[in-house]
């Protein structure tokens, strides 16, 4: 048949002859009972189906010979064969009687019949039943390769298709409403979920040649195969705010009695953690536990007994994890979360100020479910490739009053600027037009050929001319000319980064490259962002905590202000406050000649990580320390101080069977004695080694854009050079020039 078939055309009869000499006459419609071999997409059959059936796909990041964009639906519907043959299931209506032949009589065009099968079965053999679970032993480990027909080698299923194959996650059960908050479950490497659809005649084939009847295996007559009950209860889920009643968003986990997840019906039910191959409203904790984030109300479908529920809404509300029963009765499920500590109450505002690729709307949600006020959603450059640039528009505050939100959670698209070997740069917040280019020198960064043309510096003064916030991101790395704008008076903050991770809390290698800064009087206030590129990565894991004046209404432009102050603390999870002689962090403290005692005073409290100790930092070293409780604790100090100096407060946390972390670090309170300056050339001198290899890199192996802009860039350099070593030489510290003295 040529071109794409007239809808129910008369094609052929088809005359089926019995042995009493009978005869019956089948019509063959185009549409219904035949299509035509070379498909044109959206013209299918209603009554028959293509020969080749559907099968699953695997995600780009698990192939060896990885097909971006199509396989991360993990589905073909197998149309796409250069030649289709469409099958039809016709029911004898006359099976006692015998079949001695069949004639075709051709109505209208060519007709090809490529063959006749014989089957006796329950039902039509080309439709398949809903989604169904078993729970499958094997002895040897599970190969996760298909064939180029969708297949797997260690089972297969006759008539329907395997849809995935998982390892059971082992999650505690009667335990789990006391079980620690981010425990992983633990991964069966012997016992497999088996998510499939068929027809109830269908047979498992494993690959020593065993076959097992579905009928029987959902019976569970096989001892290696236990059924899982269906998720066919279609529920409607709210989750409120105990106090006020409202519907809030949160972040949701949801699994069965055989550790399956169970998500939302309009939500990924095998979540993608990998690298730019999926912007879902997901998260899926180190790639095990799945999780995704709804706004509070939801359908999900579930199944009938025990399902195992975890709802987390950042830092101040209690997390929940409980065991509910559905029965067919359940049609609602109304959850309560409960806000045990009131940081926002006291003017405490959350941000993540480093997310990529999620959309505004996107990020709006997710930054709601987990308590973060303030997304700063990146749009930046890679080398050809370009993300959220669209999303840019130079003045939008996603979610603020006048853009008709509620004015509580803001998403604000931002730049974050790159050098491979300089360094990277987050503008936030600016208006007009987008600082471009956002990379510069060619990969990993930016596009290959592209000249260094900027340095961070620049890009932080352009910023700051637009009237944004400039943050270092993941700081220090890469560790170059930073140093410059961070001498420069340049940076508004320093990221701390989390890089997806629950357990390793915040990097002390960024906290000791922090201090040298500090060490020598430069105060820029710390900040926490995520770097979140994925699913595996959810926002707000590391967080920022700034304190808006009691004078002034919570927007982003407030925030900005909050930031640059410097009243912030960096967290994980416990939340804390802490003033010397009643100042908050960011203040700047004058005592006399021969210094004096400051009064100092704290509280920590969490309902996430067990806090394990909290220590006072005086000019990067340890001065106080005190043991807590889990849920946090309060003190006071007094401590005498002779030079200028800087303090903070740190805090360690950890969770069950993981290791001690720093768990949350306040940005500093500089105290100056007059006659004292703040000073330390051991740290100075750190600093300008990343100075000169600035320089070096620029003179031998940058690619240069022109005479001219190198000039500039190297003058700019040299200069901030200077003004650091000049301080450094009249302190009396003298050190060697690791790259051409002469021209420094």
């Amino acid at each position: 048949m040529r071109g794409e078939g007239q809808l129910n055309e008369l094609a052929a009869n088809y005359y089926v002859h019995y042995d009493d000499g009978s005869k019956i006459c089948i019509p063959v419609r185009r549409r219904h009972h035949i299509g035509a071999f070379s498909w044109r997409w959206g013209e299918n059959c209603f009554q028959a189906v293509e020969h080749h059936k559907p099968y699953a796909l695997l995600a780009s990041h698990e192939q060896t010979h990885p097909n971006w964009g199509e396989s991360q639906t993990r589905v073909s519907g197998g149309q796409f064969s250069p030649w289709i043959n469409w099958l039809y299931a016709w029911e004898n209506p006359f099976p006692d009687k015998e079949i001695l032949s069949f004639t075709f009589h051709p109505v209208s065009g060519v007709v090809i019949v490529s063959g006749i099968s014989v089957g006796n079965v329950t039902e039509i053999p080309i439709r398949w039943r809903k989604r169904q679970k078993i729970l499958l032993s094997l002895n040897e480990p599970l190969d996760r390769n298909l064939n180029v027909d969708g297949n797997q080698s260690q089972i297969q299923l006759d008539l329907g298709q395997i849809i995935s194959i998982s390892p059971r996650l082992s999650y505690p059960t009667s335990d789990w409403p006391i079980s620690p908050l981010h425990s992983l479950p633990d991964i069966s490497k012997s016992q497999y979920i088996i998510e499939y659809t068929s027809h109830p005649d269908a047979c498992f084939h494993l690959k020593d040649g065993s076959v097992f009847n579905i009928q029987d295996a959902e019976k569970h007559v096989f001892p290696d195969i236990t059924p899982v009950q269906p998720a066919y209860k279609r529920v409607r889920l709210r989750i409120v705010d105990s106090h006020s009643h409202q519907i809030v968003a949160v972040r949701l986990h949801i699994h069965g009695l055989a550790g399956e997840y169970l998500p939302p019906v309009d939500r990924h039910r095998i979540i993608n953690p990998a690298w730019f191959e999926d912007y879902s409203i997901d998260f899926s904790h180190r790639g095990i536990h799945p999780n995704t984030y709804v706004d509070g109300d939801i359908q999900i479908d579930l199944p009938i007994g025990k399902i195992y529920l975890e709802i987390t809404k950042g830092f101040e509300v209690q997390p929940i994890r409980q065991i509910i029963e559905i029965n067919e009765e359940t049609n609602e499920l109304v959850i309560e979360v409960n806000k045990v500590l009131n940081w926002r109450e006291k003017g405490w505002v959350t941000a993540d100020t480093h997310v990529h690729f999620l959309s505004p709307i996107s990020a709006l949600l997710e930054g709601a479910a987990e308590g973060v006020n303030v997304i700063n959603l990146l749009a930046s450059q890679w080398g050809e490739l370009m993300t959220n640039v669209g999303d840019f528009d130079g003045h939008t505050t996603w979610g603020s009053q006048q853009a008709g939100g509620s004015g509580e959670y803001l998403v604000r698209v931002g730049t974050e600027n790159r050098q491979h070997v300089l360094g990277h740069i987050s503008l936030l917040g600016y208006q007009g037009r987008i600082i471009a280019p956002m990379t510069s020198g060619g990969p990993d960064e930016s596009a290959l050929g592209d000249p260094i043309d900027i340095l961070l510096t620049e890009w932080a003064q352009k910023c700051h001319s637009q009237g944004g916030l400039v943050v270092l991101p993941h700081f220090p790395n890469p560790r170059a000319e930073h140093a410059a704008s961070i001498i420069n008076g340049d940076i508004d903050a320093l990221e701390m980064t989390s890089w997806g991770d629950f357990y390793s809390g915040i990097d002390p290698y960024s906290i000791s490259d922090w201090y040298r800064y500090l060490n020598c009087g430069y105060f820029v206030p710390a900040v926490g962002g995520t770097d979140k590129m994925s699913a595996s990565t959810a926002v707000g894991t590391i967080r920022t905590y700034s304190r808006i004046p009691t004078d002034r209404h919570f927007t982003y432009e407030s925030w900005m202000d909050a930031i640059k102050g410097g009243n912030t603390f960096v967290t994980y999870g416990p939340l804390l406050e802490f003033f010397v002689n009643g100042k908050p962090c960011g203040s700047r403290l004058y005592l006399p000649e021969n210094g004096g005692t400051v009064d100092i005073n704290w509280s920590v409290s969490s309902v996430t990580i067990p806090v394990t100790r909290v220590e006072l930092i005086i000019n990067g070293e340890i001065k106080e320390a005190k043991s807590c409780p889990s849920e946090g604790c309060s003190g006071s100090w007094s401590v005498s101080l002779e030079r200028s100096s800087w303090l903070a407060l740190l805090v360690r946390g950890k969770y069950v069977n993981q290791t001690e972390m720093i768990s949350a670090h306040s940005s500093p309170i500089m105290i100056e004695i007059d006659g004292s300056s703040f000073f330390s050339g051991v740290d100075a001198v750190t600093i300008l080694d990343q100075i000169e290899g600035s320089l070096a890199y620029l003179d031998v192996i940058g690619t240069r854009a022109s005479e001219i802009n190198y000039k500039r860039m190297r003058l700019l350099l040299t200069s901030t050079y200077r003004s650091l070593h000049n301080r450094l030489h009249k302190n009396g510290f003298f050190h060697e020039h690791s790259f051409m003295p002469n021209e420094i």
